[in-house]
């Protein structure tokens, strides 16, 4: 059964809830005020904290922002307990990052009502995530990775992640049009990791949250230089894991970036899959609508490769469809292939949304692409991803497809 702290200074409410968990033979644990809660979150690390938001010492609040700090305890569901004269604060909790509040004194049906639904969220997050089995499972090297990874991002040591930007190029024009940011890893321990093998054991682990804040920074501020030097009408595209996207405060997180550096909203594109979406896809899309109405981008990215049923697709509000390598590869040779990205080409034109292709390598898929008026294109036959620097001089090159294969 669930593990389930509740942290409560009020010793009657807390041996109430205990006894309520107990009978229904959740596994409990409990503190009497927030520095022990933090510990035993941290110690424990449960699946569902209930928490009472004022408390002498650390109140709810503070015990919010540990837990979401640390990347082991940021992304347990954490439910607020508090009496009905503090509905004022619930806005405030809420934004810090709680996932839900109960008003004392509540039933045995709110409560449960409130704890299984949450459960539940987490549990499809969870199972979406942790395929991977856990540490001393893992072979010698993952267990190193991890181990590294861990002690990185613990120590705060983000000078050792680059991002690099791969540019994307409008296919009428030639032109750099877009890039998309993509994470490196130096480690000391293990030189050069690549995404492939640290980004699935950062989600697993729950780390991509602090890496995903930290690449949201950077990306930020890297428009923000750009626009200082003159260089305008660049969109950058972040990949989003669903741990992210799923964070309560992870719209807020977006818009505080945003406003400190000075940045348009439409300078970010955030590139969604489609599994992701499809994990709860009414929440999805109510963040969605949400991120587009403050005019953020949206795409979906490696599209046909998920799960998705085309019939959500006219409902989703996003702006791009970007169609996965799988397709490209060997496209003008490939009659399936050739009839599949046609037809997603099209799909994406009726829809008004802006069709990129991926992983484009060679001079006839180029020309297979042109003739079907896709939008625009990424991949080696252009460029590889390339650190800041490099792809800055691109731009102030103003390097052009066209030239690039004469």
């Amino acid at each position: 059964m669930p593990k389930i702290l509740i942290i409560e200074d009020e010793e009657a409410v807390r041996e109430n809830i205990l006894d309520l968990l107990e009978a229904e033979d959740f596994e409990t644990i409990a503190a009497a005020n927030g520095r022990i809660g933090v510990h035993l979150a941290i110690c424990e690390v449960p699946d569902l904290i209930l928490c009472d938001m004022m408390m002498p010492e650390i109140d709810g609040y503070g015990v919010l922002t540990a837990l979401r700090q640390d990347p082991s305890t940021a992304t347990i569901p954490f439910i607020f307990l508090t009496a009905k004269s503090a509905k004022s604060d619930f806005r405030q909790g809420m934004d810090m990052g709680a996932d839900d509040y109960i008003t004392k004194p509540f039933s045995r049906a709110e409560l449960l009502s409130a704890i299984m639904n949450r459960l539940e969220k987490y549990a499809t997050l969870k199972k979406y995530l942790s395929t991977q089995t856990r540490i001393n499972n893992l072979s010698p090297k993952m267990q190193l990775l991890e181990i590294c990874l861990h002690r990185a991002i613990k120590q705060h040591k983000f000078q050792e992640f680059e991002i690099y930007y791969q540019p994307i190029v409008d296919i009428a024009s030639g032109k750099i049009v877009a890039a998309e940011s993509l994470l490196r890893w130096q480690s000391p321990e293990l030189g050069i990791v690549y995404p492939t093998e640290f980004i699935p054991l950062a989600e697993s682990t729950g780390l991509i949250v602090p890496i995903g804040k930290s690449v949201l920074k950077s990306v930020c501020k890297q428009i923000k230089i750009w626009r200082d030097t003159g260089i305008n009408s660049l969109v950058v595209t972040v990949n989003l894991s669903a741990i992210e996207f799923n964070q309560p405060d992870f719209i807020n997180k977006i818009v505080n970036f945003i406003t400190i550096n000075n940045v348009q909203p439409d300078d970010l594109e955030l590139e969604l899959t489609e599994s992701m979406i499809m994990q709860d896809v009414n929440s999805a899309i109510a963040t969605m609508s949400k991120l587009q109405s403050l005019g953020i981008k949206i795409a979906i990215d490696d599209f046909g490769t998920g799960y998705s049923s085309l019939i959500y697709l006219k409902n989703l509000p996003i702006n791009t469809l970007k169609i996965d390598r799988y397709f490209i590869h060997n496209v003008a040779n490939d009659t399936q292939k050739s009839a599949i990205t046609k037809a997603l080409i099209q799909m994406g034109h009726n829809l008004n949304l802006n069709v990129i292709a991926e992983g484009v390598e060679t001079e006839a898929e180029l020309a297979f692409l042109r003739q079907q008026n896709c939008n625009s294109m990424q991949g080696f036959l252009f460029s590889p991803p390339l650190p800041a620097a490099e792809f800055e001089s691109f731009l102030l090159t103003n390097k052009c497809l066209y030239r690039n294969l004469i």
